[in-house]
């Protein structure tokens, strides 16, 4: 999957990597750091350089980090706990965050971080399992619907905006125009030949909408109506409506059809801005996402940092991960990156995103409209189940037996762990 920040990690076995920023002094007590390995070679940038600075900064703590491939990351991790053999501090994507503590990798953040800095984030910059903060994060991301204004303008579309969305009815009356106009095949695209964590962060957020969830978050243990009652059914018929009819793309040979005008509407994450913006300039149009009922919703939540159990110093590692959560810092990642800053004052610092910036609306979009994935230690197997079962709909099993297979598969693994620490 491209760069999205949001994968949830295969378990190929590859040869870690390590780099260490400055000179370790004599005085000071070397705190370890885990990271997992990014194509987005900016970000590894920025981060280096936040190390070489907290390092610079003061003589009392030194950060030496590795760089662990992400495909192997988690695999990793599992490892080196069952060894006692887990750094100081890890990065982890969001949505892994409650496992990892619920397996006792992880303590709470509260009391150690700087309370300030933890109020100060955005929502979904945190990652929580039972109430308690377990990791914090400098970027997030934030879907969107693209299209152009020529596109708009042709075809006598409404300019959807963050006051008022698109409809579902809209949508499917813009699709419907688009595809009997001959000049695309297919009107929309969603990334459909992507794997993994993208089906639960990009299609989760339309089931929400419904009214529908993966599971039920009064209690993390079923799934049974929630998923697989009318309002899950309605968007499991929806979804593969955009097949039979051609709307969508079932298997995609790329994820180009947008930018090279194959496509006349994308919907993606904000990552895909600069290359957009580069493709279609002026022309192009960031829309929210529809509101298929209950209210707009994207995906939250993307990689972020924790403090082990095992850590010897923790308060030395608090003390570095304060310092990357400070305005300056968070801001830097943004410029760099141009992923969406995680706290209001660091907004400010950049030319996105700062109100009144030219990519504000992500943040707006992700402060209105993001719902973190389900925060229990039961989240792989139930990200992994909706992929399969949302890619059943999408190649035309019966809707209704795909998601009540995945409602027997989510609660049978809940049972086997015995709730993840939640009351069965």
């Amino acid at each position: 999957m491209k760069r999205m920040n949001i994968s949830l990690l295969s378990c190929a076995v590859m040869t870690t990597l390590t780099f260490s920023v400055g000179s370790v002094m004599a005085a000071t007590s070397e705190i370890k750091l885990w990271r997992h390995e990014t194509s987005n070679i900016k970000e590894i940038e920025v981060n280096k350089a936040t190390i070489d600075r907290f390092n610079q900064s003061q003589t009392k703590w030194h950060i030496t980090a590795e760089m662990i491939p992400e495909g192997s990351y988690t695999q990793t991790v599992t490892a080196a706990a069952l060894a006692g053999d887990l750094p100081c501090i890890l990065d982890m994507d969001q949505p892994v965050v409650p496992n990892f503590a619920w397996s006792g990798y992880l303590r709470p953040l509260e009391g150690l971080l700087s309370q300030d800095a933890l109020d100060g984030l955005i929502g979904s910059a945190k990652g929580t399992y039972k109430g308690k903060v377990f990791s914090v994060g400098q970027f997030d991301v934030a879907l969107a619907l693209f299209t152009r204004k020529s596109i708009l303008e042709k075809y006598n579309l409404r300019q959807a905006t963050y006051v008022q969305p698109w409809t579902k009815a809209e949508l499917l009356d813009a699709l419907a125009k688009l595809k009997a106009s001959g000049e695309f095949r297919y009107p929309l695209a969603m990334r459909t030949g992507w794997t993994g964590e993208w089906y639960s962060y990009g299609y989760a957020p339309m089931l929400q909408s419904f009214g529908a969830d993966q599971i039920d978050r009064d209690n993390y243990v079923t799934s049974e109506g929630v998923l697989n009652g009318e309002a899950g059914l309605a968007w499991g018929t929806f979804f593969q409506s955009l097949f039979d009819k051609e709307y969508v793309d079932r298997n995609p040979s790329d994820d180009k059809a947008f930018v090279q005008g194959r496509a006349a509407l994308d919907y993606v994450g904000s990552w895909e801005m600069a290359n957009h913006s580069e493709q279609w300039g002026d022309d192009l149009v960031v829309m929210p996402v529809p509101d298929f009922g209950g209210g707009p919703v994207i995906g939250g939540g993307s990689w972020q940092w924790g403090i082990t159990q095992s850590c010897a110093n923790p308060e030395g590692a608090a003390a570095f991960v304060d310092f990357m959560l400070q305005p300056e810092e968070i801001a830097a990642m943004s410029v760099a990156t141009g992923m969406i800053p995680s706290s209001p004052e660091a907004a400010e610092l950049t030319e996105h995103y700062q109100v009144n910036g030219d990519w504000r609306f992500f943040y707006d979009f992700s402060a209105a409209f993001a719902v973190l994935r389900p925060a229990t230690p039961a989240y792989p197997i139930i990200s992994s189940t909706f992929e399969k079962m949302a890619r059943n709909i999408k190649d035309g099993a019966d809707v209704q037996d795909a998601l009540d297979e995945a409602v027997d598969t989510i609660e049978r693994n809940i049972s086997d762990n015995k709730g993840y620490g939640f009351t069965q």
